[in-house]
């Protein structure tokens, strides 16, 4: 197994997504009228999945930063997070439990954080390839705002996901290349993430050094 690392153009290619994400998220809320201050939530403890190989490797960067001693809090707090979700889930309930990430009250990986962890609390849209429309009414904070101001909840501002989505799977497909069928699918929790290590894929017996993968593993 050898794992999949980012190059830095891909990276910074995130960065420009992320960078377009809170610009349009910072518009949409103070259109709304919507801040996170005084908020007695905790956003960190919503139960997110990430589907992207590329956001994987990403978070790995920002990982490699910590210093020993901080990652084997993380990597403890991520072990629990798992064994208590499984459990939860096997109970057919949403897991509400704190990010590992999270230490007092704030994101240690705040530049690395995952785009559905950063578009989280705001309306949203998103069209699917098959044209539907679907729309996200945001945090239950937002939900309150947008009931107090508006009559029905689509005059509301809301942000567009469609094109962050699109670039994001665009950069997943020069990530994998043309073998993306071939890469299991991911839809993982950020302690799974953390747990599992960085993102990996077996190099079939065939392939001779310098062909296939070797542009994304070493």
């Amino acid at each position: 197994m050898k794992e999949i690392f980012l190059p830095p153009e891909l990276s910074r290619e995130i960065s420009e997504i992320y960078q377009a994400l809170q610009e349009d998220y910072i518009q949409v809320a103070e259109d709304i009228g919507l801040t996170c201050s005084g908020c007695s939530d905790n956003c960190c403890d919503s139960y997110f999945l990430h589907y992207t190989y590329c956001e994987w490797a990403y978070l790995w960067e920002g990982i490699r930063m910590l210093d020993d001693a901080q990652l084997d809090r993380i990597m403890a707090r991520a072990e629990e997070y798992v064994r208590q979700s499984r459990e939860i889930l096997e109970r057919e309930e949403r897991p509400v439990l704190m990010c590992p990430l999270n230490e007092d009250g704030l994101c240690v990986l705040y530049s690395h954080r995952l785009l559905i962890c950063r578009m989280h609390g705001i309306p949203a849209t998103l069209t699917r390839p098959d044209g539907q429309l679907l729309r996200f009414p945001g945090c239950f904070r937002c939900q309150e705002i947008v009931a107090e101001k508006y009559e029905n909840e689509v005059e509301a501002p809301a942000m567009d996901r469609t094109l962050l989505f699109r670039r994001l799977a665009g950069l997943e497909s020069r990530l994998l290349g043309d073998r993306r069928h071939m890469f299991p699918k991911v839809r993982k929790t950020i302690a799974e993430m953390i747990v599992e290590g960085p993102p990996r894929v077996a190099t079939p017996r065939c392939e001779q050094p310098g062909e296939g993968h070797d542009s994304l593993v070493r």
